[in-house]
């Protein structure tokens, strides 16, 4: 079942969904990067701050040795002795313990583009990975099997690279020379056969490590992707169901109608096709630049609608099919006539207020 769900998944994620996944914490990450940059770290600030390291914790060593027969522990010396002690490891190893620090926290940013994420939803308490039976079935799965393999052959590689830096100083017989060496000497020979070791072993396991963010990146994309009915939920559960929109759709229509239609008795005259379109104007200039303008139009049945309503107010309904045609196709309710109508709207006024005087007499 899972497996035909999988395959149903055919679709790119959506946005929300990858945004989702990033609230949940679920993010491509390769815990080999985040390993490689840890030992590079070190291996960066052992050879810029080795020797200071090296050199404080002698320095601290001899005044340790140095002051033993004079060395009292009481209650009231040991708060100031623990202090001073503290202050020596600090001093000493605090460089270290901070490159090494930061640099995790680099290659976490550089895996996510430089973006801090901090997902709650990833900080909360699990509580079903307490359940045992679980959790032995995971020792067994396909993931605990490919990160054995994955263990094995890397325990490999630095067994490999050690054996041959070893090799190579034991053949030009560096490794020998150095029992007729100082302390110094014998330290930084060790120090240098452990740096070359290392750095050979990071730049093997950073390739190792950016193929396996290569794999999380597919194997992510892989569980982002969603099925044609999870595109189509989720289209309506944020863009609104299409049967709901279209009947909203309708009643908005019906309500710009009736106002629209509430328009009509306060117009002027209408215009007509003379039964297919009718075109309400009205004419109120309360300064002399204020043109007609359209307070209703439409079609057939409201065409038909707007008549009766002028002929149940008196309104005036002149028959002109050029000007009907033209102010449906490019005038708006609500939108004053346009320069190139000026003249037909004119006539058609002035025939409007003929009737009136006519009315009148």
């Amino acid at each position: 079942m899972a497996e035909q769900s999988a395959q149903d998944r055919t679709e790119q994620p959506t946005p929300r969904r990858r945004e989702e996944a990033r609230d949940k914490g679920q993010l491509a990450r390769s815990q080999d990067l985040n390993s490689v940059a840890v030992l590079l770290g070190g291996l960066i600030v052992l050879k810029f701050f080795g020797r200071q390291a090296v050199q404080g914790f002698v320095d601290f060593s001899v005044y340790i040795y140095g002051n033993l027969s004079t060395f009292k522990l009481t209650v009231s010396s040991f708060p100031l002795q623990f202090y001073e002690y503290i202050n020596y490891i600090i001093g000493t190893f605090a460089i270290i313990l901070l490159g090494i620090s930061i640099f995790p926290v680099l290659s976490n940013l550089a895996q996510d583009n430089f973006r801090l994420n901090i997902s709650k939803k990833a900080l909360e308490p699990k509580f079903n990975q307490l359940n045992p039976v679980e959790n032995f079935k995971k020792l067994f799965s396909m993931n605990s099997i490919v990160e054995l393999i994955k263990g094995m052959f890397k325990f490999s590689i630095v067994g490999f690279i050690a054996y041959l830096v070893i090799r190579k100083y034991l053949v030009s017989n560096q490794f020998w020379a150095i029992y007729n060496s100082s302390v110094e000497e014998m330290g930084l020979f060790f120090g240098k056969v452990f740096f070359e070791i290392g750095f050979k072993t990071a730049i093997v396991l950073l390739i190792l490590g950016l193929a396996d963010f290569g794999y999380q990146i597919y194997q992510n994309e892989k569980k982002l992707k969603m099925s044609k009915q999870e595109v189509k939920d989720e289209r309506k559960q944020f863009e609104g169901n299409p049967e709901i929109k279209g009947r909203m759709r309708a009643i908005q229509r019906q309500l710009s109608r009736s106002r629209m239609m509430a328009n009509v008795p306060e117009a002027t005259v209408v215009v007509t096709n003379p039964t297919f379109i009718a075109i309400a104007i009205k004419y109120e200039p309360k300064e002399k630049h204020d043109a007609p303008k359209v307070v209703a139009k439409g079609k057939r049945k409201i065409a038909e609608k707007i008549r009766e309503i002028a002929k149940e107010n008196n309104i005036p309904i002149i028959e002109n099919k050029p000007l009907a045609r033209g102010l449906y196709e490019f005038v708006e309710i609500g939108m004053q006539i346009p320069f190139e109508f000026y003249q037909a709207v004119a006539e058609v006024l002035a025939k409007v207020y003929s009737l009136r005087k006519k009315r009148k007499i």
